[in-house]
């Protein structure tokens, strides 16, 4: 807001020009020895000054009027801007103190022994979360962190056996004959076995956090066409998530879009899908166990791919997926298929002392940076063929008993050798 610029710079000067010619008219009456017509005429000019004189006093009562009246108003313009800085800053602090209530009630709710309150501070969460964006990453850190306190997931319900059960049954009609023949009162059947810690609601309670985190972290839109399409209003951009050691049931993050991600020693159960999704930051799946399928095809990783000491106890599928920066696989452990068909590696490649149990896909890569496959275990059929290797020179190190060789036409690729090191195949 502009100050007023003083008056001093015009009140001066015209209090100094209203001084001098009073004083000048005052010399004139007093010192001046006239005739009649010149006095007359003297008189006549000091009338016609005076009144000028009187004329600027005039004016300058006007302007300080005005002068007075621009304060005033002013003042009424810097109060009305006060009052309404006031009223917005406490219209701030009331919601504030709404949002902060809601989200500690919210909070406590997690905290129920019933599943069904612990639901309802779920869904209290994600509203709060969706009405007010500055506290979604706050509120998915609670969400993260309630899905990274221990968990064991119930155990699967036995098979039906009709069999079974009529064997069970006649086995104890048989106990209560024979106790009353022999005048003998028969124990009560024991009661079934209640979990004391509720495990199946709070099944319930971790995959509705799941399906909150899925559901707000995946955008549809074409990824050439982001920056000029609108999002969804569902869609919280810029989350990250923290679920190191967590306990993960059938965890789907297609299409997500995330930035740090942390699965460190997270375990997997059930199938985890994280098809077509995007990690612009730092993706961390260290000592990671999928126990189910692990499907990361058209995944696409800005900042790179941790995935070293990770057991995939199924298929891993890491088909058409983008590592743009370092993808580290040392020391994984593929049970199952591990397919890369298509793949593209935009830095090194690290895949040193990885053991692949069963057939592994390469088919297709791309290999930009450096490839390294040192003391990697290939118990299955291994498929190299029409592999990109965008630097030959490199420092490649690729696994035993394979070798670059390049063509007249300048294109290379993997050669598997006998043990006498003649070449058999083009992998």
């Amino acid at each position: 807001m502009r100050t007023p610029r003083s008056a001093a710079w015009w009140i001066v000067p015209v209090t100094l020009l209203v001084g001098g010619v009073i004083g000048g008219v005052a010399w004139l009456l007093l010192e001046a020895g006239w005739s009649a017509a010149e006095a007359t005429a003297r008189q006549g000019a000091i009338q016609t000054a005076l009144a000028a004189g009187a004329g600027v006093g005039a004016a300058v009562t006007l302007m300080l009027a005005f002068r007075r009246q621009r304060h005033q108003e002013h003042a009424a313009h810097v109060t009305a801007y006060l009052a309404e800085k006031v009223a917005d800053n406490t219209k701030h602090d009331a919601t504030e103190r709404r949002v902060t209530d809601l989200y500690t009630k919210a909070v406590e709710q997690l905290g129920h022994d019933k599943a069904a309150v612990r639901l309802g501070g779920l869904y209290a969460l994600e509203r709060l979360a969706q009405d007010n964006p500055g506290h979604r990453q706050t509120i998915v850190n609670v969400i993260c962190a309630y899905l990274r306190m221990p968990y064991t997931p119930p155990e699967p319900a036995p098979a039906p056996s009709p069999e079974g059960d009529r064997k069970t049954a006649v086995r104890a009609a048989r106990r209560r004959y024979q106790a009353a023949r022999s005048g003998i009162t028969s124990p009560p059947e024991p009661a079934p076995r209640q979990e004391s810690d509720d495990r199946e609601g709070e099944l319930q309670v971790r995959l509705t956090a799941q399906r909150i985190l899925a559901a707000h972290l995946r955008d549809d839109r074409p990824a050439d066409q982001r920056s000029a399409l609108p999002a969804a209003p569902a869609f919280w951009e810029g989350m990250s998530l923290d679920l190191t050691g967590a306990t993960l049931i059938g965890f789907d993050l297609t299409s997500g879009h995330a930035t740090d991600v942390g699965f460190n020693r997270a375990v997997f159960c059930e199938d985890a899908v994280f098809r077509g999704a995007t990690f612009t930051g730092a993706a961390r799946f260290y000592e990671a166990t999928f126990r189910g399928i692990a499907w990361f095809d058209k995944a696409t990783f800005t900042e790179g791919g941790d995935f070293e000491r990770v057991i995939f106890c199924e298929h891993a599928g890491f088909d058409k997926a983008t590592f743009a920066e370092v993808a580290r696989f040392g020391e994984a452990t593929f049970t199952r298929e591990a397919g890369f068909r298509t793949a593209t590696f935009g830095n090194i490649a690290r895949f040193e002392k990885a053991a692949f149990t069963e057939d592994a896909w390469f088919i297709g890569a791309t290999f930009a940076g450096r490839a390294w496959f040192d003391k990697v275990t290939f118990a299955g059929n291994t498929w190299f063929s029409r592999m990109v290797i965008v630097d030959p020179a490199a420092s490649h190190v690729w696994p035993d008993g394979w070798r670059l060789e390049t063509t007249p036409e300048g294109t290379s690729h993997l050669t598997q050798e006998k043990a006498d090191s003649s070449v058999v195949q083009d992998a």
